[in-house]
Formats: structure tokens, sequence, C-alpha cells
């Protein structure tokens, strides 16, 4: 007889799209968020082996709870914001001992009219997605920043060279190529951070600054280099930042051959070919801080 048992497990109301206006003044402001609320706990189990739902908060009941609490608490910084949430839902229910919480946020920017941003009219910016998440695990809460999308291209200042060659090697060595990705990152915040309180709007901003500038500052030799410098220069610009995580897929830019048409081509026109494509993970730690898987329980994968 074949034996089962249940193993990891949690569950909740995922994407609720949240549009939060703060209307306070004819000057508003607005907050695009995409929420998701998970729980875990062991008093759930039976919820799977016989159906019983007396320990399930409904998902609805999650979903309602994401709304309410956008105009009551508002919405600071999703990161404060998810907080909020975790707290509640670890207190309000005894049972209910840990989840995942997480956001996506979407920017906007004031429209300009005759040169000046309008009061109450926006337009979707494009660059790049706040990311942010609450796990709360094993009797310890960890937030986590980040962006994802951030889609970033140097025209020069890239090299790819002296790699290993064997009879399946056809790629060409070259000391000046175009380097673009789509950056995902998040960067894990210590625990005494949290606690005191961070300004979190203000550090995705300027980390997200140093990312772009290290990206456009570093001659690259390989990826991997302008990973590790990126990540270096964020726990650098910021005390609270224990560790940052990347994903970073290779936008591949291949010289497009004109010889055919009696055509040169420095390095001007490229074939952009979006798969398959190379992709470069990596993690970059603070030296001397403790180490925190369970930050990093069933979020997107990272190394």
């Amino acid at each position: 007889m074949v034996r089962v048992s249940l193993g990891a497990n949690k569950y909740g109301k995922a994407e609720n799209r949240v549009v939060r206006i703060v209307r306070d003044t004819p000057r508003h402001e607005i907050v695009d968020l995409s929420v998701s609320s998970q729980l875990r706990s062991a008093a759930l189990a039976d919820s799977y082996l016989t159906g019983d739902n007396s320990k399930v908060v409904a998902t609805d009941t999650q979903k309602n709870t994401v709304f309410a609490f956008a105009k009551a608490h508002g919405i600071p910084s999703p990161e404060e914001f998810l907080l909020t949430l975790s707290r509640h839902f670890t207190t309000e229910f005894d049972w209910i001992d840990g989840g995942l919480w997480q956001a996506e946020q979407y920017e906007w920017e004031r429209i300009l009219v005759d040169g000046q941003p309008h009061d109450h009219s926006f337009v979707r910016s494009g660059r790049g997605t706040r990311l942010a998440s609450v796990q709360v695990e094993g009797g310890a809460t960890h937030v986590t920043g980040g962006v994802k999308d951030l889609v970033v291209l140097k025209s020069t200042g890239s090299e790819f060279a002296g790699f290993p060659r064997d009879r399946y090697t056809t790629l060409v060595e070259t000391d000046d190529r175009i380097m673009a990705t789509s950056v995902t990152g998040r960067w894990r915040f210590l625990p005494d951070a949290v606690e005191a309180g961070i300004d979190y709007n203000g550090l995705y901003a300027e980390v997200t600054a140093v990312l772009l500038s290290t990206f456009a500052t570093v001659h690259s030799l390989a990826l991997q280099q302008t990973l590790f410098a990126m990540g270096a220069a964020a726990i650098e610009a910021r005390p609270e930042i224990a560790e940052v995580r990347f994903a970073m897929p290779n936008k591949h830019h291949f010289v497009y051959d004109l010889s055919p048409f009696g055509l040169e081509n420095p390095n001007e026109v490229f074939f952009a070919a979006d798969r398959p494509y190379g992709l470069i993970e990596g993690t970059v730690v603070r030296e001397g801080v403790d180490a925190a898987p369970d930050a990093w329980l069933d979020l997107p994968t990272f190394v």
C-alpha cells in the first residue's frame, strides 16, 4: 500500500490589484499595487486531509482585508503595508503562525500640462516594477525590497573574452559589444533596521539609482562582474541591506552580417535575439551578517 503525507503548503488570494488615491488636497497622489497574501499553519492540515475548513481564513477574507487596510492604514510604502497585513493575520487568528505577503508596485508620473505637473492626471512610467515581500516563518519576520523588469543596455564598455574553448565553441571573443539585460534584484533588510524603521521609499529610489549608475560606469568584462559590482554598490550605499540577490538574463544583440550587400557594419546594426539567452544569477552578501534562508522561502527562484 502506498503511503503519503502532506508536505509544505500555504494558501491565499493572489494579485489583488489595489489602487489607492490620496485626495486630501487638490493635488492627488496615487499608489498602484498588486498584493498577494498567503497563510501558513500546522492547524490547516485538516483542510487538506479531511476538508475541515474550521481554521481556513477564506481567501475572500484575505482579499477584503487588503482593500480595507488600504483605506484604514494607507500605503506609506509596499513594505510597511505588507508588514501591517502580516501582523494582522498572525494576531487576529492565533493559529496562523506564518505566511508570505508580496507586492508589486506600478509607477505613475504626473502628466505635464504647459510644462507643469498636473494635480490629478497621470501616465504610467516604464522603468522597472518595484517588489516587496514580508515573510513570517519560525517566529521571525523577514522583509525584502526589490525591482524587476529593469531593462538596461550599454552600447559599448563591455567585453567578453578569455573563456575556454572546445570543439563545440563557436562564440567569437569580443572587446566591444552591446550588453543588455533585464534586472531582477531583491535586497533583504537587516532585522534590526526593520525594527528601528526604514524609509523604504527613499531607499528604493537610492538603490535603483545606484544600480543604474554602476551598470553604466563599470567597464564590464562579463555580466557576472557587473552583477557583483551592482550588488556591492547597493550594500555600500545603504547600511540597512544585508544581501542582494539578482537574476539577469542576457538580452543578446548580435552584429548583423551586411557583407552580402556590400556594406560594412562596425558595431552599428544588430539583431536583437529574445531566446535562447544566458541567465546569470548571483548573491552579494554584507560580510558578517547572519544567513536568513527563510526570507527567500517560496519567493521566485534565486540562487
